[in-house]
């Protein structure tokens, strides 16, 4: 009998919810922040999907949001020409940063002093988080919107995408462009774990990958339908994909088959991020829904209870295990 995948189903949003990020591994588990068009990011506990909070300050749509490592600080980019720095404990603003158009991307250094945004106005900006009153380091290049911006190789080089058709490389020291890859249509995401040897990149109907140090191609996969975000597992078995159809791919690194599609959500998917435990994926969507998937169906793992075959009764012997099917937040 085959296992059947249930998501949990984490509502609370009320527009599409445009990008998402976990937190390291905390004395306190782990996180999910959440950004959406209705302005209003929340922060979760990551392995239930259970909301904890929502931050209140943004006066437009919320682009992009990311934690730092320990998930003592969140970070939140926005169509009211701000990012917003904000204490994640108690959900208290603690900067607001005026930037001269919309913000799309914001990432924190590995030790949280430095924030690093890109947005609309094309220009790259460094805040020492320290010195807040501090003009800004900008970084000029790209030719229209950055879409994504990560700090690379231990934070001494930043990665950026944009609506150009390119991938840069920057040297932060020297704040100049180091390599440029270039794309026939726009990046539509970028993932790179701080640890890790392997960038993921999504254009098109295309999931490429490539070397983290030089930047070569590794492999690539096309998938049915244009995809808008990639994530790679933690131990790099398989990564998982979500676009244009609704549906979530799950696909084998090494061979590069389809292992399991699921019609996940009501609209298209926008973001989709492996936790760092890699026991499960989260989805955001159009259709303002996060949804949580185990990795391997059917574990005993935060709300997913297993249950074995010998235990159904015929009422429900399609479900091998059980779960709320639905999250309120």
């Amino acid at each position: 009998m085959a296992m059947r995948q249930t998501p949990l189903t984490c509502s609370g949003h009320t527009r599409p919810v445009v990008d998402l990020a976990f937190s390291g591994i905390t004395p306190y588990g782990y996180f999910l922040i959440s950004a959406c068009k209705d302005g209003k990011p929340m922060l979760r506990q990551g392995d239930t999907g259970d909301w904890i909070g929502t931050f209140l300050g943004h006066k437009g749509a919320v682009w992009g949001a990311t934690l730092n490592t320990d998930a003592t600080k969140a970070a939140t980019a926005a169509a009211d020409f701000t990012a917003k720095v904000w204490d994640a404990v108690s959900g208290d603003e603690i900067l607001t940063l005026a930037h001269k158009h919309i913000v799309k991307t914001v990432n924190f250094t590995q030790d949280s002093s430095c924030l690093l945004t890109g947005g609309n106005d094309k220009l790259l900006r460094i805040y020492d988080l320290s010195n807040p009153d501090a003009a800004p380091q900008e970084i000029a290049g790209h030719t229209s919107a950055i879409k994504k911006a990560l700090w690379y190789n231990n934070d001494k080089q930043i990665l950026s995408a944009a609506e150009d058709k390119t991938i840069r490389l920057w040297d932060r020291s020297s704040m100049q462009e180091v390599k440029t890859l270039t794309f026939d249509t726009s990046v539509s995401s970028m993932e790179y774990m701080t640890d890790g040897d392997i960038l993921v990149i999504t254009y098109g109907k295309t999931i490429a990958f490539y070397n983290a140090l030089s930047l070569d191609l590794i492999k690539s996969v096309e998938a049915p339908a244009p995809i808008n975000s990639a994530s790679l597992h933690p131990e790099k078995d398989f990564f998982v994909a979500g676009g244009d159809d609704f549906k979530l791919y799950k696909f084998d690194y090494s061979n590069k088959e389809e292992l399991e599609s699921y019609k996940g959500h009501f609209g298209p998917v926008h973001c989709v991020r492996f936790s760092p435990d890699g026991e499960l994926y989260a989805s955001g969507s159009e259709d303002g829904t996060l949804r949580l998937w185990q990795t391997a169906v059917g574990k005993t793992y935060g709300l997913w209870k297993c249950v074995l075959p010998e235990d159904l009764g015929a009422e429900n012997s399609e479900q091998l295990y059980t779960s709320p099917p639905e999250i309120k937040a």
